[in-house]
């Protein structure tokens, strides 16, 4: 099976594309809503439940069919498979809640290392973990955890990131298999309809408001048999073979993509060009508020036609965007478009003052220097010749001190 690319394993839109889809995710919004709101209420009081009675196959019953009331239904697959003696089950990661479904079928605990501390750690379901910090203290902890007898299993997500569970799973991490030579895995596949499962860098509660008003998600859970490491088998080694197990499981591919690939994708889409602009536009750069919306070529140009705009404001922009993407370079194009005005100038006025031509070109109630004086159209080519090379040197120099005066810069900057 030909290997997938980090795109199609995460959805970076919640709402679907689907236009029959999308028809009748409009029609059940308000039946949504109003789920939300009731399953927030219920919510509440499923938590309080769970804090109230004692762990028991009993409070895991009543929890579990309370979480069918607020739309999370849980599936199992082979219990028997099921290995009380295992200290750690391995899982794949789709939902933020993964540990949480897990935990109602059996007692297991699941560290966590970064985010919520404290009480929204521990309401979450979390067991919050305070060794020396470093990789190796954790594992350190972790691995005498395993090794003490009457502690519930440790539940272990190796992926340390989400995908959409529908195309494959990210290189599972070495370290969790360093823990102990025998593990359980854990095979989760989780089905939706008409929203997505997560969508890139949400927080978990945004995650649970969606599940709320979603009309149902369920959990399929899949007891694989324990694996045991072979004598002369690497952690990393380990790992894969768990991770080829749980995708043979799961129809899915198992993939050498990181939570670090996840994260640089989801950090270049962000700042991607639209696929319909492949090129830098100059009708497209609208200056100020659209910047943001560009690429980082498109929000260098528009920087720089910016900055040539606000010294020759009545050159047309497209102009001055054409003139950038050849020299890249701000000084560069001012002083092009200020030759070109200038050589127009001799061209068309004739007899015209140098000062007259100012006048109409760079005129600005706000400019603060005193316009350079023109000279009379001189009758020889010679004299012409000279009095172009003038006029130039003088209109590159007032658009210079124009340009150092508006962006309060100190002379030497401008040179």
């Amino acid at each position: 099976m030909e290997a997938p690319n980090i795109e199609d394993m995460i959805d970076f839109r919640r709402l679907p594309k689907d236009t029959l889809v999308l028809l009748l995710l409009l029609l059940y919004f308000p039946v949504g809503i109003c789920l939300m709101l009731l399953r927030i209420f219920i919510g509440i009081h499923v938590f309080l439940v769970s804090c109230a009675l004692p762990e028991s196959f009993l409070k895991r019953f009543i929890v579990r069919v309370m979480c069918s009331v607020l739309g999370m239904h849980v599936r199992q697959k082979n219990p028997r498979s099921r290995d009380k003696n295992t200290k750690l089950f391995i899982c794949n990661h789709v939902t933020e809640f993964d540990h949480n479904i897990i935990n109602l079928l059996t007692p297991c605990c699941t560290p966590q290392f970064e985010g919520s501390t404290g009480f929204v750690c521990w309401a979450r379901g979390f067991m919050e973990v305070h060794p020396a910090p470093g990789q190796e203290a954790i594992g350190e902890f972790l691995q005498r955890y395993c090794s003490m007898e009457a502690v519930s299993p440790l539940l272990l997500l190796p992926e340390e990131d989400t995908t959409n569970g529908h195309v494959g799973l990210l290189k599972f991490s070495s370290w969790p298999f360093s823990l102990t030579d025998s593990i359980q895995p854990v095979a989760l596949r989780v089905a939706r309809p008409l929203i997505s499962l997560n969508t890139p860098q949400s927080s978990w509660l945004t995650e649970l408001l969606w599940t709320f008003f979603a009309p149902f998600t369920v959990y399929h859970v899949s007891w694989l048999p324990p694996v045991s490491r072979q004598d002369d088998e690497s952690s990393q080694e380990f790992a894969n073979k768990v991770q080829e197990l749980l995708a043979c499981e799961l129809g899915l591919v198992s993939t050498k993509l990181t939570r670090a690939d996840k994260a640089e994708h989801i950090k270049r889409k962000r700042h991607a060009v639209p696929p319909t602009s492949t090129r830098v536009r100059p009708a497209s750069i609208s200056l100020g508020f659209m910047v943001p919306t560009l690429g980082t070529d498109e929000r260098r140009i528009a920087k720089m036609a910016q900055q040539v705009k606000d010294v020759l404001p009545h050159i047309p922009l497209n102009i001055i965007v054409k003139d950038l993407a050849k020299t890249n370079c701000v000084d560069h194009t001012i002083t092009n478009l200020l030759e070109n005005r200038a050589e127009a100038s001799v061209e068309e006025t004739g007899t015209s003052s140098f000062g007259a031509s100012m006048n109409s070109t760079y005129s600005s109630s706000s400019a603060p220097t005193t316009k350079p004086a023109g000279k009379p159209f001189a009758k020889s080519p010679a004299d012409r010749h000279l009095s172009l090379q003038e006029r130039k040197e003088a209109l590159y120099n007032f658009a210079r001190r124009r340009y150092i005066e508006k962006h309060g810069l100190d002379q030497e900057d401008g040179h």
